[in-house]
């Protein structure tokens, strides 16, 4: 689901039914086109982005579904294209960084949005958030060049306080800029990039363009992509405790996705 422009994202109208809450089919079609996130989906999530850990395997995992598909399957990530490689090397298919600002099709070319007004908001905001971040109280500014996010969890209590200014900040950008309030974290977008939006281009090309969509992703940065999978009839899965989503499954825990991935496609 979109959200207003300039405004945070919400998704009043969209709430797990009892059958929604349940997990996914055991397996899913070898002609599906697969979206994963990252962080809190397929990693757990760490006390500073660089911290996570990549279980063993999982790289092979994800060269596997993708090879099964001929390389239908990308990442949606809020990294940069530069981490995800890092991360899951040697692995280096499909993916959208950034939200969807940076996007590396199947065939290896890269597409780049780039915004001069939303770029422009981001340098006005970018010294009073590393101003805050100095505080020596905890909070980590993760600067990724296209996109700004301030990371809280090591201060939870200070959670009002920094939507509020961070509210403000963003009044400030007008309409160049969304904000997206996440797991102990907020974070500046462009207002004309989403998961949605990445997920409709690859749906677009081949080796995506007529497959069934699936889409696995944890936070409310996540909701856009979901949106889009319910609107081509596809299977969004949300992992997590239940909570009012646009997804229509949910899966409990990283683990779980990590087992339900690596049980599907087998004989």
């Amino acid at each position: 689901m979109q959200s207003t422009p300039g405004q945070c994202a919400t998704h009043k109208d969209a709430f797990l039914t009892v059958g929604e809450s349940l997990g996914p089919p055991p397996t899913f079609d070898l002609q599906a086109a697969v979206f994963l996130d990252v962080d809190g989906t397929l990693l757990e999530i760490a006390p500073r982005p660089e911290l996570v850990r990549v279980p063993l395997g999982l790289p092979g995992l994800i060269t596997r579904l993708a090879e099964e598909r001929q390389g239908a399957l990308a990442l949606i990530s809020g990294r940069p294209l530069v981490q995800l490689d890092e991360l899951f090397q040697p692995w280096h298919g499909a993916a959208a960084g950034l939200h969807g600002i940076e996007r590396r099709r199947a065939d290896g070319s890269l597409n780049c949005i780039l915004d001069s007004a939303s770029e422009a908001a981001l340098g006005l905001i970018r010294p009073k958030l590393a101003a805050l971040a100095a505080d020596g109280s905890g909070l980590v500014l993760e600067d990724k060049g296209g996109t700004l996010a301030l990371h809280y969890r090591a201060v939870p209590d200070r959670e009002t306080e920094i939507h509020a200014y961070a509210e403000t900040l963003r009044a400030a950008a007008a309409t160049a800029l969304r904000l997206i309030g996440g797991k102990m974290v907020i974070e500046f977008q462009p207002r004309n990039v989403n998961k949605g939006l990445a997920i409709a281009a690859f749906m677009a090309e081949p080796p995506f363009l007529g497959r069934r969509p699936v889409f696995v992703g944890d936070d409310t940065t996540d909701e856009d992509g979901f949106a889009e999978i319910r609107r081509r009839g596809g299977m969004a899965i949300r992992v997590g405790k239940p909570r009012k989503t646009e997804a229509n499954y949910g899966l409990p825990s990283v683990a779980a996705v990590l087992d339900w991935l690596e049980r599907t496609g087998l004989p």
